[in-house]
């Protein structure tokens, strides 16, 4: 019987010949070129039947009913390229071929899934006096008795040493009573969750972003200080399953909104990227369906679908989209130049309408009119915007410490910018920041850029409290005394 790697492999003169095929005629872009023509939606994912040469229909006439109409279907595409089975079928033997049909039959059947065979979920132990009490909260009444506020856990009048290290320097809140007594404006919380990623270390992006400085203090491009001009807090970690992403994103979700609900706004430290979905399906429970945009920083497009879990961090785009948290108009990706998408998943993202900004439109048209563009963009349709900043939008040389890291990214000084003026032209829902991944890193850079990037989230919010025109630069910042910039 035909071997199953005989069944799936093929030669990469193959696949770049298969490239070359789907891209040869789609010319370059510039202004006076039309866009290519991109698959329907109604075909992503799907099998395309099969148009049989007479030759091949002619051998294939051997096959049992079902067999034939299963290499009709096309869903033989999953494991052999249409031109590469039809010259296999023309050059095989009647009883071969057989069998070379009945192994990709076979194997066909062995990966679907089969209410009868496999299990629909990882079964827990429902008997445990302890199922829910990873995300239970200690009731008050157990607690000293005080009065609802933020505390400041730092010993000693000046410094940064002493005391207990939080987000910022800032004090900490544990209720939502603290956040409304405090008159909070920013509500920093960490959510060390890295089950949604296959590398480990995620967890630890919240403890590390406390430990490393560069979050607090003054901001010299707008000289304001944005713990001076805003009330902000540490709001401790979310508890998370770590055995389970499933389990974890509903208490996430419930706990950005219960920030949101106070007014003050959710800045979430992961933890991996499957975090967006559950944090902007909370901006979305708060403010409405609909009625929040998203800019997205990230190397990848994490819009995978048809996995068999339903939420990784490879595919939060496609659940906050498909659950009609965001629409696709409104929904703005920066930084995009991984391995994919692929031409079917670029024709999905622009029959939605999504909009998007390559490093290869980067590396034609410069940053500064890509981060323009993307800044009006982000200023259209809806009142309220969620950031999601996955680090590995940075190059390497800035983020070793992530989890998948992509070269020909952005640099800091691109990205600290464009993310201070969207926290200050915009009304920001909410920002996560995810994929910090401190083991990986060998220095504190990654943490220590992390945090810069987060002072400037914070400078823009409070440069939008102060009324500060958009674009704007402290004057002493760009002038010596007498004047010369």
């Amino acid at each position: 019987m035909t071997s199953i790697s005989a069944v799936t492999g093929w030669s990469l003169a193959a696949a770049a010949a298969v490239a070359g095929a789907l891209t040869a005629d789609i010319p370059t872009r510039n202004a006076a070129t039309p866009a290519p023509v991109m698959p329907a939606e109604d075909d992503m994912g799907k099998p395309k039947p099969l148009e049989l040469p007479e030759d091949v229909a002619q051998k294939l006439s051997v096959l049992a009913p079902e067999k034939l109409d299963f290499v009709k279907s096309g869903m033989t595409g999953r494991y052999v390229e249409k031109d590469k089975l039809f010259e296999r079928v023309r050059a095989m033997p009647a009883q071969e071929l057989v069998a070379y049909i009945d192994a990709i039959y076979a194997l066909s059947a062995e990966v679907e899934y089969k209410a009868e065979r496999d299990k629909l979920a990882i079964p827990l132990d429902t008997s445990s006096p302890w199922f829910n009490a990873w995300k239970l909260r200690r009731p008050t009444s157990l607690d000293p008795r005080r009065e609802a506020g933020p505390v400041d856990l730092g010993r000693y009048i000046g410094g940064y040493g002493g005391g207990f290290a939080t987000f910022a320097n800032a004090p900490v809140a544990w209720t939502p009573e603290d956040l409304k007594a405090g008159k909070v404006d920013v509500a920093i919380v960490g959510a060390p969750l890295d089950m949604g990623s296959g590398w480990r270390n995620a967890i630890d992006g919240p403890r590390a972003l406390r430990m490393t400085g560069g979050a607090g203090g003054n901001d010299m491009y707008s000289m304001i200080s944005p713990n001076a001009e805003l009330n902000i807090v540490d709001y401790g970690d979310i508890a998370v399953d770590q055995n389970s992403t499933e389990r974890s994103v509903d208490h996430v979700r419930e706990v950005v909104a219960e920030i949101a609900k106070t007014g003050a706004i959710p800045i979430v430290i992961g933890g991996d990227h499957s975090l967006e979905y559950p944090n902007v399906a909370a901006a979305a429970d708060v403010y409405g369906k609909g009625k929040v945009g998203v800019v997205h920083f990230d190397s990848h497009y994490d819009i995978g679908r048809g996995r068999v879990h339903l939420l990784d961090h490879g595919q939060p785009v496609y659940r906050v989209l498909s659950e009609g948290h965001v629409n696709a108009k409104d929904y703005i990706q920066v930084g995009l130049r991984a391995r994919g998408p692929d031409l079917e998943t670029f024709g999905w993202m622009r029959n939605k309408g999504m909009r998007y900004h390559t490093m290869v439109e980067v590396e034609r048209d410069g940053w500064d009119k890509v981060m323009k563009a993307a800044l009006a963009e982000a200023r259209q349709n809806t009142k309220k915007l969620w950031i999601s900043f996955d680090v590995d939008v940075l190059d390497p040389a800035f983020m070793p410490g992530t989890g998948t890291p992509v070269p020909g990214g952005l640099t800091v000084r691109e990205a600290q910018p464009i993310m201070r003026r969207l926290c200050a032209e915009n009304d920001i829902a909410g920002i996560d920041i995810v994929e910090v991944a401190p083991y990986l890193d060998t220095s504190y850079k990654t943490a220590l850029n992390s945090n810069y990037l987060l002072n400037a989230c914070l400078s823009g919010i409070a440069m939008r409290r102060k009324g500060l025109k958009p674009g704007y630069f402290s004057p002493v910042s760009v002038q010596d005394a007498r004047g010369r910039s």
